[in-house]
């Protein structure tokens, strides 16, 4: 059985799920394929996982009509502090400088995504098709035809074809549509991992998000809800093991030395993960009727925060296109062009950025480490320097979608699709 759709999208994560949710008003018919089923059955709690979204991303969900709904479950970042242990200089972002009322916020994941497939459910122009596993597609001229088991886990499940005019693969950094159209990526280990958990400080955060740059690499602590503090703390793979051995008291206790007592004692640090770090982005945003986004198109060290900012703004250039094409084939090239044309030096810059990051700032190379200092004292005591940092930390510097000026997509002007380099 081939059920039809204009728009087949694979991956039900937040970002493929957000892209769904913001063509919803577009007369296309959209299937989001999702391997797991859709639902969360786990209650909050302590050891939820948060996201940074920066001031950019913000205006994206509000200009959707998503934010109103997240408000309540986000935590604003007011400042940034950025320092370096044992060195000298720190740079200082405060949301008072930019005329903003927070520099971002940080968000639980679930409490996004329940927003987000709360907006799906209602949707008449879009099914939600899980659990569902791609097995391969066919692209043709004018369509591709999906072919995705019902129920993965079941063995011998039924398969069903899915034809549409465009597929988007959302299905992230080891993304098996991004394989089987043939296009490569550049990816390369960085030898790290980044332990993730939920922490307890004696002290107020007061909505300050700390970037500290270790010997063993950076650590990041994000200002949430209840007095907590999300901590994402890189180190070298080779540690990681024994790292996640350590008892509580020896995790705080370590995790204290590098990061000082800014916010006083930790008291407290939740069940902790780890994953592995590398860097992998694909060489081609498109190929004929298809489109990568998010992880699938660029997984990056989260040494600056910028995944899943990076992938709001894919989402959000991508809508804009797309709604401003329709009702017209949504595979056309010309689209597909116009889209990586307009992602290209975004994704670049933030490659380029997270990666220098992540590299220069384990270099104990002393020349290099002075270096260090003296770029964060020039960004502090520099207000241009300063203003231009606080800009793209933000999300609403460079080359970025129309939705980041807060309007919805309804009130975006068309775009002449015949301009491929212009905005």
């Amino acid at each position: 059985m081939t059920t039809d759709y204009d728009i087949l999208i694979v991956g039900g994560g937040l970002a493929g799920a957000t892209l769904a949710c913001a063509l919803s008003a577009s007369p296309y018919r959209i299937a989001l394929i999702e391997a797991r089923a859709a639902g969360d059955r786990h209650p909050p709690g302590y050891d939820d996982r948060s996201l940074a979204l920066a001031f950019g991303s913000w205006r994206i969900l509000e200009g959707l009509g998503l934010w109103q709904t997240i408000a309540p479950a986000a935590t604003p970042i007011k400042s940034i502090h950025v320092s370096e242990r044992g060195r000298f200089g720190a740079t200082r972002l405060h949301h008072r400088e930019e005329g903003v009322a927070a520099l971002g916020y940080v968000v639980p994941s679930r409490d996004l995504g329940q927003v987000i497939y709360a907006r799906l459910s209602v949707q008449a122009n879009i099914d939600i098709v899980a659990p569902a596993r791609v097995r391969d597609f066919i692209v043709d001229g004018t369509s591709v035809d999906v072919r995705a088991d019902d129920d993965a886990a079941k063995g011998e499940a039924p398969v069903r074809t899915l034809r549409g005019r465009l597929l988007i693969a959302a299905d992230g950094a080891s993304s098996n549509i991004r394989r089987q159209l043939g296009i490569a990526a550049s990816t390369a280990d960085y030898g790290q991992t980044a332990i993730v958990a939920n922490v307890t400080p004696s002290g107020d955060h007061r909505f300050a998000a700390y970037e500290r740059f270790t010997d063993a690499g950076p650590l990041a602590l994000l200002p949430m809800t209840e007095g907590r503090c999300a901590l994402v703390w890189t180190h070298a793979a080779t540690d990681t093991a024994a790292i996640m051995r350590l008892s509580e008291a020896q995790f705080l206790e370590k995790l204290q030395r590098c990061f000082g007592y800014r916010l006083g004692r930790f008291m407290k640090v939740g069940a902790r993960q780890a994953y592995p770090l590398t860097i992998n982005v694909a060489r081609e945003l498109v190929a004929p009727r298809a489109v990568l986004i998010g992880n699938a198109a660029h997984a990056l060290h989260p040494v600056a925060g910028q995944g899943f900012n990076l992938a709001l703004r894919d989402v959000a250039e991508l809508a804009d296109l797309l709604c401003a094409h329709a009702p017209h084939d949504p595979g056309e090239q010309l689209l597909l062009g116009r889209y990586a044309a307009r992602r290209k030096a975004d994704l670049r810059y933030v490659a380029r950025f997270t990666d220098t990051l992540a590299r220069a700032f384990v270099n104990p190379f002393a020349p290099i480490a002075w270096a260090r200092g003296a770029a964060r004292l020039a960004l502090d005591t520099v207000p241009p320097l300063r203003h231009a940092l606080a800009r793209r930390a933000m999300g609403v510097s460079g080359n970025v979608p129309r939705l980041t000026s807060g309007l919805n997509l309804a009130d975006l002007p068309q775009v002449d699709l015949t301009m491929a380099h212009s905005r």
